[in-house]
């Protein structure tokens, strides 16, 4: 073979290289977005301190983004008794108030604080009203509502106090609609297999 052919040779052996290489990448890149641990966000208490969501890996999360002038608004009952049931064996619930619908949660943070305490002797983590919806939407709502998770799958949130499921290893496990209640059969049975993982 002489030097022109042995060049072109490893030219090409080069390029297929590369390209070999690329790819292996991407998968690898799409395989870690997977991976992705969905508490990987810093939001803002209701107090207005920084909190690390990813504090609560090693926990089952329930997400609901929550109003007061809402007619689902006493399922803050159901939650808060969630929590008592649970908290012990590592149930934590994490509440996002949230005016996009039907502009049902007008109050400032301290407003909704006092009002949730008062009213429904909320213990659980709340946080400050964010936009689960739209241009503004909160990144870390922006991840869970892209994902496929049953039984309601992905798209926007619907209403008030839809529900998201998070395991232990910060993977969402299933996605609830807004009339779920927090003692619904199914909601509590994927509860207690996340507890008992």
């Amino acid at each position: 073979m002489n030097l022109r052919k042995m060049q072109y040779v490893a030219l090409w052996i080069g390029i297929a290289a590369y390209l070999v290489t690329g790819v292996q990448a991407q998968d690898e890149a799409k395989s870690e977005a997977g991976k992705k641990n969905a508490l990987d966000f810093k939001v803002k208490s209701i107090d207005g301190q920084k909190i690390d969501l990813s504090k609560y890996t090693g926990k089952v999360v329930v997400v609901v983004n929550t109003a007061s002038k809402c007619g689902l608004t006493p399922q803050y009952a159901g939650l808060q008794k969630l929590y008592d049931q649970h908290s012990e064996k590592g149930l934590v619930v994490l509440g996002f108030p949230c005016n996009q619908f039907g502009r049902q949660e007008p109050g400032t943070e301290s407003e909704i604080k006092t009002f949730c305490t008062e009213n429904y002797g909320v213990a659980f983590p709340m946080f400050s009203k964010v936009d689960v919806n739209g241009e503004g939407q909160s990144p870390f709502y922006k991840n869970l509502c892209q994902l496929d998770l049953q039984p309601k799958g992905p798209g926007k949130v619907q209403w008030n106090f839809e529900k998201f499921v998070i395991d232990r290893q910060g993977q969402p496990v299933a996605r609830f609609s807004p009339r779920t209640k927090p003692n619904d059969p199914e909601f509590q049975k994927v509860i207690q297999s996340a507890l008992a993982k």
